[in-house]
Protein backbone atom coordinates (compact mmCIF):
# COMPACT_ATOMS: atom_id res chain seq x y z
CA UNK A 1 0.00 0.00 0.00
CA UNK A 2 1.63 3.34 -1.30
CA UNK A 3 1.05 6.01 1.24
CA UNK A 4 -1.05 8.84 0.03
CA UNK A 5 0.74 12.46 -0.19
CA UNK A 6 -1.19 15.46 1.37
CA UNK A 7 -2.53 16.46 -1.93
CA UNK A 8 -3.96 13.53 -2.80
CA UNK A 9 -5.56 12.74 0.63
CA UNK A 10 -9.05 12.59 0.36
CA UNK A 11 -9.44 13.70 4.14
CA UNK A 12 -7.29 16.73 3.78
CA UNK A 13 -10.30 18.91 4.31
CA UNK A 14 -11.60 17.23 7.54
CA UNK A 15 -8.44 16.88 9.06
CA UNK A 16 -7.20 20.61 8.40
CA UNK A 17 -6.60 22.92 6.34
CA UNK A 18 -3.27 25.54 6.64
CA UNK A 19 -3.66 27.76 9.68
CA UNK A 20 -1.56 30.80 10.31
CA UNK A 21 2.29 29.94 8.96
CA UNK A 22 0.73 26.90 7.96
CA UNK A 23 0.32 25.34 11.34
CA UNK A 24 -2.15 22.68 11.41
CA UNK A 25 -2.18 22.87 15.37
CA UNK A 26 -3.42 26.34 15.26
CA UNK A 27 -6.02 25.72 12.53
CA UNK A 28 -9.30 25.52 13.58
CA UNK A 29 -10.48 22.85 11.50
CA UNK A 30 -7.88 20.63 12.58
CA UNK A 31 -8.35 21.62 16.21
CA UNK A 32 -12.06 20.89 16.19
CA UNK A 33 -11.09 17.46 14.43
CA UNK A 34 -8.83 16.60 17.31
CA UNK A 35 -11.54 17.54 19.83
CA UNK A 36 -14.33 15.59 17.91
CA UNK A 37 -12.09 11.91 17.93
CA UNK A 38 -11.41 12.32 21.51
CA UNK A 39 -14.90 12.84 22.27
CA UNK A 40 -15.36 10.04 20.44
CA UNK A 41 -12.34 7.93 21.83
CA UNK A 42 -14.16 8.97 25.53
CA UNK A 43 -17.87 7.97 24.24
CA UNK A 44 -16.39 4.32 23.18
CA UNK A 45 -14.32 3.42 26.07
CA UNK A 46 -17.26 4.65 28.71
CA UNK A 47 -18.83 1.57 27.52
CA UNK A 48 -16.15 -0.33 29.42
CA UNK A 49 -17.74 1.17 33.03
CA UNK A 50 -19.85 -1.88 34.53
CA UNK A 51 -22.65 -1.45 36.63
CA UNK A 52 -20.87 -2.17 39.69
CA UNK A 53 -18.25 0.36 38.58
CA UNK A 54 -15.70 -1.88 37.65
CA UNK A 55 -14.45 -2.24 33.97
CA UNK A 56 -15.04 -4.67 30.87
CA UNK A 57 -12.28 -5.42 28.39
CA UNK A 58 -13.88 -4.31 24.89
CA UNK A 59 -14.12 -5.83 21.72
CA UNK A 60 -13.99 -3.44 18.46
CA UNK A 61 -17.58 -3.06 18.47
CA UNK A 62 -17.78 -2.14 22.25
CA UNK A 63 -19.23 -5.44 23.40
CA UNK A 64 -17.63 -6.40 26.63
CA UNK A 65 -16.03 -9.72 26.57
CA UNK A 66 -17.48 -11.83 29.25
CA UNK A 67 -15.68 -12.94 32.01
CA UNK A 68 -12.06 -11.01 31.16
CA UNK A 69 -9.79 -9.91 33.86
CA UNK A 70 -9.23 -6.25 35.12
CA UNK A 71 -5.79 -5.22 34.98
CA UNK A 72 -4.51 -2.90 36.95
CA UNK A 73 -2.43 -0.77 34.27
CA UNK A 74 -5.57 -0.50 32.33
CA UNK A 75 -7.77 0.77 35.82
CA UNK A 76 -5.38 2.94 36.10
CA UNK A 77 -4.76 4.19 32.80
CA UNK A 78 -8.96 4.97 32.50
CA UNK A 79 -8.91 6.80 35.98
CA UNK A 80 -5.66 8.89 34.54
CA UNK A 81 -7.32 9.59 31.04
CA UNK A 82 -11.03 10.12 32.23
CA UNK A 83 -9.19 12.70 34.77
CA UNK A 84 -7.73 14.60 31.30
CA UNK A 85 -11.59 14.31 29.80
CA UNK A 86 -12.51 15.56 33.20
CA UNK A 87 -10.24 18.61 32.46
CA UNK A 88 -11.54 18.94 29.27
CA UNK A 89 -15.03 19.46 30.06
CA UNK A 90 -16.30 15.75 29.09
CA UNK A 91 -19.65 15.33 30.75
CA UNK A 92 -20.03 12.19 32.16
CA UNK A 93 -15.74 11.41 33.31
CA UNK A 94 -16.75 11.27 37.30
CA UNK A 95 -18.44 7.79 36.80
CA UNK A 96 -15.52 6.38 34.85
CA UNK A 97 -12.67 8.19 37.50
CA UNK A 98 -14.84 7.13 40.75
CA UNK A 99 -15.29 3.25 39.77
CA UNK A 100 -11.57 3.20 39.22
CA UNK A 101 -10.38 5.07 42.66
CA UNK A 102 -13.44 2.50 44.00
CA UNK A 103 -11.57 -0.80 42.20
CA UNK A 104 -8.28 0.38 42.90
CA UNK A 105 -8.49 0.91 46.51
CA UNK A 106 -11.30 -1.76 47.42
CA UNK A 107 -10.21 -4.55 44.80
CA UNK A 108 -6.54 -4.30 43.10
CA UNK A 109 -4.93 -2.97 46.85
CA UNK A 110 -4.13 -5.87 48.76
CA UNK A 111 -4.85 -5.74 52.42
CA UNK A 112 -2.59 -8.70 53.14
CA UNK A 113 0.28 -8.07 51.58
CA UNK A 114 0.19 -3.78 50.45
CA UNK A 115 1.20 -2.81 47.20
CA UNK A 116 -1.53 -3.97 44.52
CA UNK A 117 -2.35 -6.53 42.71
CA UNK A 118 -1.85 -7.37 38.07
CA UNK A 119 -5.48 -8.25 38.11
CA UNK A 120 -8.40 -8.87 39.36
CA UNK A 121 -11.81 -10.52 38.49
CA UNK A 122 -14.64 -8.19 40.45
CA UNK A 123 -13.19 -7.42 43.80
CA UNK A 124 -10.75 -10.64 44.13
CA UNK A 125 -7.22 -10.91 43.72
CA UNK A 126 -6.53 -12.92 40.39
CA UNK A 127 -2.91 -12.14 39.80
CA UNK A 128 -1.37 -10.96 42.67
CA UNK A 129 2.36 -10.29 40.98
CA UNK A 130 3.63 -6.72 42.34
CA UNK A 131 5.34 -4.87 38.90
CA UNK A 132 6.59 -1.46 39.21
CA UNK A 133 5.20 -0.81 35.89
CA UNK A 134 1.95 -1.53 37.18
CA UNK A 135 2.34 0.29 40.35
CA UNK A 136 4.06 3.79 38.76
CA UNK A 137 0.74 3.86 36.90
CA UNK A 138 -1.53 3.95 40.31
CA UNK A 139 0.65 7.04 41.08
CA UNK A 140 -0.24 8.31 38.20
CA UNK A 141 -4.07 7.93 38.44
CA UNK A 142 -3.87 8.93 42.22
CA UNK A 143 -2.03 12.11 41.06
CA UNK A 144 -4.44 12.92 37.85
CA UNK A 145 -7.56 12.13 40.38
CA UNK A 146 -6.22 14.79 42.34
CA UNK A 147 -5.77 17.33 39.88
CA UNK A 148 -9.47 17.10 39.03
CA UNK A 149 -10.32 17.19 42.72
CA UNK A 150 -11.16 13.36 43.48
CA UNK A 151 -12.20 13.42 47.55
CA UNK A 152 -10.05 10.02 47.49
CA UNK A 153 -6.95 10.87 45.53
CA UNK A 154 -4.70 11.73 48.68
CA UNK A 155 -4.98 8.60 50.30
CA UNK A 156 -4.43 6.49 46.79
CA UNK A 157 -1.49 8.97 45.94
CA UNK A 158 0.07 8.72 49.54
CA UNK A 159 -0.35 4.75 49.98
CA UNK A 160 1.07 4.50 45.84
CA UNK A 161 4.46 7.06 47.07
CA UNK A 162 4.91 4.82 50.04
CA UNK A 163 4.56 1.58 48.18
CA UNK A 164 7.05 2.54 45.75
CA UNK A 165 9.63 4.40 48.09
CA UNK A 166 9.53 1.21 50.28
CA UNK A 167 10.11 -1.78 47.56
CA UNK A 168 10.80 -0.19 44.01
CA UNK A 169 13.21 2.99 44.54
CA UNK A 170 17.11 2.12 44.55
CA UNK A 171 18.20 5.26 45.72
CA UNK A 172 21.79 4.16 45.13
CA UNK A 173 21.27 3.95 40.93
CA UNK A 174 18.34 6.41 41.03
CA UNK A 175 15.70 4.36 39.06
CA UNK A 176 13.13 1.85 40.16
CA UNK A 177 13.42 -2.11 40.41
CA UNK A 178 11.05 -4.14 38.64
CA UNK A 179 8.75 -7.05 40.06
CA UNK A 180 8.10 -9.24 43.12
CA UNK A 181 5.67 -11.55 44.15
CA UNK A 182 2.86 -10.99 46.01
CA UNK A 183 4.33 -11.18 49.34
CA UNK A 184 6.97 -8.85 48.29
CA UNK A 185 9.69 -12.21 48.22
CA UNK A 186 11.89 -11.57 45.27
CA UNK A 187 10.00 -12.56 41.68
CA UNK A 188 13.59 -11.61 39.67
CA UNK A 189 16.44 -9.49 39.16
CA UNK A 190 15.21 -7.76 36.07
CA UNK A 191 15.44 -4.73 35.58
CA UNK A 192 13.56 -2.80 32.75
CA UNK A 193 13.39 0.74 30.72
CA UNK A 194 9.31 0.46 30.28
CA UNK A 195 8.68 0.91 34.12
CA UNK A 196 11.12 3.52 34.90
CA UNK A 197 9.76 5.55 31.58
CA UNK A 198 6.49 5.60 32.93
CA UNK A 199 7.54 6.12 36.39
CA UNK A 200 8.88 9.16 34.73
CA UNK A 201 5.18 9.97 33.38
CA UNK A 202 3.61 9.39 37.14
CA UNK A 203 6.47 11.52 38.91
CA UNK A 204 6.11 14.29 37.08
CA UNK A 205 1.95 14.39 37.37
CA UNK A 206 2.52 13.70 41.13
CA UNK A 207 4.74 16.48 41.37
CA UNK A 208 1.98 18.76 38.85
CA UNK A 209 -0.82 17.50 42.18
CA UNK A 210 1.49 18.11 44.99
CA UNK A 211 4.32 20.25 44.53
CA UNK A 212 6.38 17.67 46.48
CA UNK A 213 10.30 18.15 44.74
CA UNK A 214 11.27 14.94 45.51
CA UNK A 215 8.97 13.85 42.59
CA UNK A 216 10.79 15.58 40.68
CA UNK A 217 14.26 14.98 41.35
CA UNK A 218 13.86 11.35 41.03
CA UNK A 219 12.36 11.82 37.47
CA UNK A 220 15.05 13.80 36.76
CA UNK A 221 17.61 10.94 37.89
CA UNK A 222 15.40 8.11 35.29
CA UNK A 223 16.21 10.94 32.74
CA UNK A 224 19.75 11.17 33.26
CA UNK A 225 20.33 6.95 33.39
CA UNK A 226 18.65 6.47 30.20
CA UNK A 227 18.50 10.11 27.83
CA UNK A 228 21.96 11.38 29.35
CA UNK A 229 23.97 8.63 29.89
CA UNK A 230 22.51 5.32 27.89
CA UNK A 231 21.08 7.03 24.92
CA UNK A 232 24.00 8.72 23.84
CA UNK A 233 26.25 5.86 24.24
CA UNK A 234 23.65 3.26 22.33
CA UNK A 235 23.65 5.60 19.65
CA UNK A 236 20.08 6.99 21.04
CA UNK A 237 18.83 3.52 21.05
CA UNK A 238 17.92 2.59 24.09
CA UNK A 239 17.86 -0.45 25.07
CA UNK A 240 14.85 -2.04 27.02
CA UNK A 241 16.18 -4.58 29.01
CA UNK A 242 18.86 -5.12 31.86
CA UNK A 243 20.62 -6.90 34.06
CA UNK A 244 20.55 -6.38 38.01
CA UNK A 245 23.30 -4.28 37.79
CA UNK A 246 21.98 -1.94 35.30
CA UNK A 247 23.65 -3.33 32.61
CA UNK A 248 21.77 -3.58 28.76
CA UNK A 249 20.78 -7.39 28.34
CA UNK A 250 20.99 -7.56 24.64
CA UNK A 251 19.69 -11.05 24.76
CA UNK A 252 16.68 -10.84 26.98
CA UNK A 253 13.11 -12.21 25.77
CA UNK A 254 9.88 -11.16 27.43
CA UNK A 255 6.12 -10.64 26.63
CA UNK A 256 6.33 -9.95 22.77
CA UNK A 257 4.27 -6.43 23.42
CA UNK A 258 5.54 -5.54 26.93
CA UNK A 259 9.11 -6.82 26.97
CA UNK A 260 9.91 -7.26 23.70
CA UNK A 261 13.54 -7.51 22.34
CA UNK A 262 15.86 -5.19 21.04
CA UNK A 263 14.83 -1.39 21.68
CA UNK A 264 11.35 0.34 20.90
CA UNK A 265 11.42 3.40 19.08
CA UNK A 266 7.94 4.37 20.75
CA UNK A 267 9.66 4.67 23.74
CA UNK A 268 12.07 7.32 22.61
CA UNK A 269 9.14 9.13 21.46
CA UNK A 270 7.93 9.00 25.15
CA UNK A 271 10.75 9.75 26.92
CA UNK A 272 11.16 12.51 24.60
CA UNK A 273 8.41 14.62 25.45
CA UNK A 274 8.97 13.36 29.04
CA UNK A 275 12.53 15.10 28.84
CA UNK A 276 10.55 18.39 27.53
CA UNK A 277 7.93 17.68 30.14
CA UNK A 278 10.39 17.60 33.25
CA UNK A 279 12.73 20.65 31.76
CA UNK A 280 9.40 22.83 32.14
CA UNK A 281 8.67 22.01 35.60
CA UNK A 282 12.05 21.91 36.53
CA UNK A 283 12.17 25.79 35.57
CA UNK A 284 13.71 25.22 32.12
CA UNK A 285 17.97 25.01 33.58
CA UNK A 286 19.40 22.58 31.72
CA UNK A 287 20.04 23.93 28.21
CA UNK A 288 20.76 20.88 26.45
CA UNK A 289 17.47 18.85 27.50
CA UNK A 290 15.69 20.06 24.51
CA UNK A 291 18.78 19.45 22.35
CA UNK A 292 18.95 15.80 23.96
CA UNK A 293 14.75 15.11 23.58
CA UNK A 294 15.29 16.15 19.61
CA UNK A 295 17.88 13.96 18.82
CA UNK A 296 16.40 10.57 20.38
CA UNK A 297 12.87 11.86 18.62
CA UNK A 298 14.87 11.85 15.28
CA UNK A 299 16.81 8.72 15.53
CA UNK A 300 13.81 7.10 16.61
CA UNK A 301 11.74 8.39 13.56
CA UNK A 302 14.53 7.67 11.14
CA UNK A 303 15.18 4.02 12.13
CA UNK A 304 11.72 3.34 12.52
CA UNK A 305 9.24 5.33 9.81
CA UNK A 306 7.69 2.89 7.01
CA UNK A 307 8.44 5.09 4.15
CA UNK A 308 6.52 2.48 1.55
CA UNK A 309 3.07 2.49 3.52
CA UNK A 310 2.82 4.51 6.86
CA UNK A 311 3.12 3.61 11.17
CA UNK A 312 6.53 2.37 12.61
CA UNK A 313 7.77 -1.03 12.86
CA UNK A 314 7.98 -1.97 16.37
CA UNK A 315 11.18 -2.76 17.56
CA UNK A 316 14.90 -2.38 16.20
CA UNK A 317 17.94 -3.71 16.83
CA UNK A 318 21.22 -1.68 18.26
CA UNK A 319 22.13 -1.06 15.00
CA UNK A 320 18.95 -0.18 13.69
CA UNK A 321 17.75 -2.98 11.55
CA UNK A 322 13.92 -4.28 11.92
CA UNK A 323 13.52 -6.78 14.32
CA UNK A 324 9.67 -6.52 14.79
CA UNK A 325 7.76 -4.86 11.58
CA UNK A 326 4.21 -5.09 12.73
CA UNK A 327 2.83 -1.82 13.55
CA UNK A 328 1.03 -0.91 16.72
CA UNK A 329 -1.35 2.43 17.32
CA UNK A 330 0.58 3.44 20.29
CA UNK A 331 4.01 4.19 18.68
CA UNK A 332 2.28 6.71 16.00
CA UNK A 333 0.33 8.18 19.10
CA UNK A 334 3.20 8.74 21.31
CA UNK A 335 5.25 10.03 18.03
CA UNK A 336 2.40 12.92 17.75
CA UNK A 337 2.94 13.43 21.69
CA UNK A 338 6.67 14.36 20.82
CA UNK A 339 6.56 16.33 17.63
CA UNK A 340 3.79 18.20 18.98
CA UNK A 341 5.66 19.22 22.21
CA UNK A 342 8.54 19.83 19.80
CA UNK A 343 7.02 21.46 17.63
CA UNK A 344 5.40 24.01 20.57
CA UNK A 345 9.72 24.83 21.72
CA UNK A 346 11.56 25.01 18.50
CA UNK A 347 9.88 23.94 15.30
CA UNK A 348 12.09 22.37 12.66
CA UNK A 349 11.51 22.59 8.76
CA UNK A 350 10.24 19.68 8.14
CA UNK A 351 7.93 18.90 11.48
CA UNK A 352 4.77 19.93 10.44
CA UNK A 353 4.70 17.72 7.08
CA UNK A 354 6.01 14.97 9.61
CA UNK A 355 2.88 15.68 12.04
CA UNK A 356 0.50 16.10 9.04
CA UNK A 357 1.98 12.72 7.49
CA UNK A 358 1.24 10.91 11.31
CA UNK A 359 -2.29 12.16 11.52
CA UNK A 360 -3.43 11.21 7.83
CA UNK A 361 -2.11 7.80 8.59
CA UNK A 362 -3.68 7.41 11.58
CA UNK A 363 -7.11 8.78 10.14
CA UNK A 364 -6.63 6.46 6.78
CA UNK A 365 -5.55 2.80 8.70
CA UNK A 366 -5.73 3.52 13.12
CA UNK A 367 -8.93 5.52 13.56
CA UNK A 368 -11.93 3.11 14.02
CA UNK A 369 -14.60 6.00 11.88
CA UNK A 370 -17.60 3.82 12.50
CA UNK A 371 -17.67 2.71 16.52
CA UNK A 372 -14.92 4.99 18.20
CA UNK A 373 -11.42 4.62 19.24
CA UNK A 374 -8.30 3.12 17.59
CA UNK A 375 -7.57 -0.13 15.96
CA UNK A 376 -4.32 -1.53 18.05
CA UNK A 377 -2.84 -3.45 15.20
CA UNK A 378 -3.11 -3.65 11.38
CA UNK A 379 -1.45 -5.57 8.51
CA UNK A 380 0.82 -5.50 5.90
CA UNK A 381 -2.31 -4.54 3.94
CA UNK A 382 -3.30 -1.68 6.45
CA UNK A 383 -5.91 -3.94 7.98
CA UNK A 384 -7.09 -4.19 11.66
CA UNK A 385 -6.05 -8.13 12.97
CA UNK A 386 -5.73 -9.53 16.20
CA UNK A 387 -2.79 -10.96 16.91
CA UNK A 388 -1.74 -9.26 20.16
CA UNK A 389 -4.68 -7.83 21.16
CA UNK A 390 -8.35 -8.79 21.54
CA UNK A 391 -10.49 -6.05 20.84
CA UNK A 392 -9.56 -2.08 21.71
CA UNK A 393 -7.46 -2.68 24.70
CA UNK A 394 -6.98 1.37 25.56
CA UNK A 395 -7.88 4.88 25.57
CA UNK A 396 -4.60 6.18 27.23
CA UNK A 397 -2.30 6.77 24.34
CA UNK A 398 -4.19 7.74 21.39
CA UNK A 399 -6.65 9.89 23.57
CA UNK A 400 -3.32 11.92 24.81
CA UNK A 401 -2.41 12.03 21.00
CA UNK A 402 -5.73 14.13 20.42
CA UNK A 403 -5.91 16.19 23.53
CA UNK A 404 -1.80 17.24 23.41
CA UNK A 405 -1.57 19.31 20.38
CA UNK A 406 -4.50 21.32 21.60
CA UNK A 407 -2.58 23.18 24.21
CA UNK A 408 0.00 24.76 24.18
CA UNK A 409 2.33 23.87 26.88
CA UNK A 410 5.14 21.58 27.60
CA UNK A 411 3.71 20.36 31.38
CA UNK A 412 0.64 20.60 33.53
CA UNK A 413 -1.74 19.35 30.72
CA UNK A 414 -4.37 19.54 33.48
CA UNK A 415 -4.39 22.74 34.09
CA UNK A 416 -3.68 23.58 30.22
CA UNK A 417 -7.12 21.57 29.23
CA UNK A 418 -8.92 23.20 31.49
CA UNK A 419 -8.04 26.96 29.81
CA UNK A 420 -8.72 24.87 26.66
CA UNK A 421 -12.28 23.64 27.61
CA UNK A 422 -13.10 27.37 28.68
CA UNK A 423 -12.20 28.84 25.29
CA UNK A 424 -14.45 26.12 23.51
Amino acid sequence: MVERTEASSPSGDRLGTPGPGGVWRQDETHRRWLAADAERQFAFFRKSLRADGGFDVLDRDGTPFPDALQELHSTTRLVHSYALGKAFGLEGADAVIDGGMDHLWNGHRDDLHGGYAASIRGREIVDGVKLAYGHVFVLLAAASAKLVGHPDADRLLADAAEVLDRHYWDEATGLFRDEFNRDWTPFSTYRGMNANMHGVEALVTAYEATGETLFLDRAGRILDFFVGRIGPAHGLRLPEHYNEDWTPDPDYRGNPMFRPAGTTPGHSFELSRLTLQHWDLAGRRDAEAPARARRLFEQAFSDAWREADGGFVYTVAGDGRPLVSDRYWWPVTEAIGALSALMKLAPQPADEERYRRLWRFADRSLIDHEHGGWFPEIDDEGRPVARQFAGKPDIYHSVQATLLPLVPGLSRLSDELRSAAARR
